[in-house]
């Protein structure tokens, strides 16, 4: 899982915390020596080119970073929610112990990304997908629970994203990639229990099947990514660098957020 705190500071985080560079601290191949030597030649902000340079900064900045992530998580108190030990809901607890040490962290905005992969079902959709929105649906559940217990619900929110959708039609034991693609927003802040955009007419061969049971969507993955953008701070005449092709759409914001 991959967390940005600042513009300049990502790292990726483990279930004991902040992954570190391994052999910075302690000692490298069992010298210490070796050790502040790996650091200096990281951290480096000194070489002849500027791509050198600001490579320095960066692994000192992240460096840094690692460390006050790390005080922090181990001051941060413990959550009462239970989640489920499964890929996704180890990594969304990892995000919401983020979360609860996001004082002592200082940050105004932070950005999360967690996966679950296997949703390329192009046989055994049947068992497979089930099971992969039950992990999904009780690791939401769990994370939800843990926004209202820290009091922030209104400040988070979740979505989810995805490359490509399914085709209605099958294949004889599953489904084949798609266009157009369904997805959900949850958090305090959002108009729930709405549909946006329109539902296709679900038939192959309908008005809305442009082929092979793939459909054409009513709403561009672009005024979604402007509307979520305007919820976290973007102004109006940021979005077109956010998301480019929000100029060819007349809605920009399709009403997500209360």
């Amino acid at each position: 899982m991959f967390v940005s705190g600042r513009a300049t500071a990502q790292y990726q985080l483990n279930s004991t915390g902040p992954v570190g560079i391994t052999g910075l601290s302690g000692s490298l191949f069992g010298s210490a020596a070796a050790s502040q030597a790996l650091r200096t030649l990281a951290t480096a902000a000194t070489g002849p080119s500027l791509l050198e340079q600001e490579h320095g900064k960066l692994v000192g900045r992240s460096i840094a970073a690692t460390g006050t992530v790390a005080a922090a998580l181990t001051a941060a108190p413990a959550l009462a929610a239970a989640f489920p030990a499964t890929g996704v809901g180890n990594q969304l607890k990892r995000v919401a112990r983020m979360l609860s040490a996001r004082g002592s962290l200082g940050v105004r905005r932070q950005v999360f990304f967690v996966t679950l992969g296997g949703f390329d079902t192009h046989d055994d959709m049947l068992v497979t997908h089930p099971a992969l929105m039950t992990q999904l649906g009780d690791a939401l559940a769990a994370f939800d629970a843990a926004m209202t217990e820290l009091r922030i619900q209104d400040r988070v929110t979740t979505f989810t994203a995805s490359d490509f959708g399914r085709t209605l039609s099958s294949n004889g034991d599953g489904s084949d990639h798609g266009w157009g693609s369904h997805h959900f927003v949850m958090g305090g802040a959002v108009r729930g229990r709405r549909i946006h955009g329109t539902p296709p007419v679900p038939a192959n061969g309908g008005p809305d099947d442009v082929g092979q049971g793939r459909y054409l969507p009513t709403t561009s993955v672009d005024q979604l990514g402007a509307t979520l953008a305007t919820w976290f701070g973007v102004s109006a005449s940021n979005l077109p660098r956010v998301m480019p092709g929000i100029v060819r759409y007349t809605v920009k914001d399709i009403g997500l957020f209360t």
